[in-house]
C-alpha cells in the first residue's frame, strides 16, 4: 500500500488545488502521486481476482476463461 506520507501529500495537493491552485511541478508530483497509487491499487485488485473461483448455483466452476489463463501464467488481463 501506498506509505501514509505519500496519501498525506495527495490529499494536501487536492485541497491547495481547490483553494490556491497548483505550480507546474506541483502538478506533475500529484500525477506521479496518482499514477504510483493507481499501479498498486491494480496490482492489488488484480491479486484479488487471481484468487477468485466463480461458481454457478448448482455448484459448476464457471470461472472465465482469461481470468483461469491469468491464474495459470500469473500475467495481467487484458
Amino acid at each position: 500500500m501506498l506509505s501514509a506520507d505519500k496519501l498525506q501529500r495527495i490529499n494536501e495537493l487536492a485541497k491547495k488545488a481547490k483553494t490556491q491552485g497548483l505550480t507546474e511541478a506541483e502538478q506533475q508530483e500529484r500525477q506521479a502521486l496518482r499514477q504510483e497509487y493507481l499501479q498498486i491499487f491494480r496490482g492489488h485488485m488484480l491479486d484479488q481476482l487471481k484468487s477468485m473461483t466463480i461458481v454457478d448455483d448448482k455448484g459448476n466452476d464457471v470461472t472465465p476463461d482469461k481470468l483461469k489463463l491469468l491464474k495459470q501464467q500469473g500475467s495481467i488481463l487484458n
